[in-house]
């Protein structure tokens, strides 16, 4: 966040004395802007978590995502940020989801093998050991589970109308932005989102 910041003061200084009223401008739209982007990164990095289910290819794309508003999008009224933030978040979701397409036709045609090429390595036994929990976390933990993984597993545009919905608390007018599509489009999504998640999540419900 404060490598933004310091982008644009760095701007602000090169505008001549006699334009003090552009470097003000400039300084408190580089304020509004970092307040914007410190407003969205938990929520953004949650959404791309799910999606891509790996926290560090999560990182990189909000991280992208941030710094590509920043740099191309400053300019925009205010009020067009957050769409425009989140179509760029999702560009570079699919971006990271078409590489790993690639990556695992490619590795699908080599074997597990440890050092030793004779004795290759089973993932299983890679597995983290973790030390039980108690009953009513385990279930909590369970249920977000499940949850994470029904979303992961939705279409994309299900999934994406679903997060700006539910995650980030756009309404059906901010959704269509970020998503390029209608509002018919984004209710539709919406709907048969949730007609998913309540079927596949069924035995967690109360």
């Amino acid at each position: 966040m404060a490598a933004f910041a310091s982008l644009d003061s760095e701007t602000a200084d090169l505008i001549p004395p006699g334009k003090t009223h552009l470097r003000d401008s400039t300084q408190d739209g580089a304020r509004s802007l970092e307040t914007f982007l410190a407003s969205v990164e938990r929520k953004a990095f949650r959404i791309a978590q799910i999606a891509l289910r790996h926290e560090a290819d999560a990182l990189d794309v909000v991280q992208d995502a941030m710094m590509q508003l920043s740099t191309r999008y400053a300019a925009r009224p205010p009020e067009e940020w957050r769409p425009l933030f989140y179509r760029i978040l999702e560009n570079r979701v699919r971006d990271v989801q078409r590489r790993r397409s690639v990556r695992n036709r490619v590795m699908a045609y080599l074997p597990w093998r440890g050092e030793d090429e004779e004795d290759p390595v089973d993932p299983i036994d890679q597995a983290v050991d973790r030390a039980p929990a108690p009953p009513a976390q385990l279930e909590a933990d369970e249920a977000m589970a499940a949850l994470e993984q029904a979303i992961a597993e939705l279409p994309a545009r299900q999934r994406q109308a679903f997060l700006l919905r539910n995650f980030e608390g756009l309404d059906v007018a901010e959704t269509a932005a970020a998503m390029k599509c209608s509002q018919g489009s984004v209710k539709t999504h919406y709907f048969r989102a949730l007609q998913a998640l309540r079927t596949k999540l069924g035995e967690f419900r109360t």
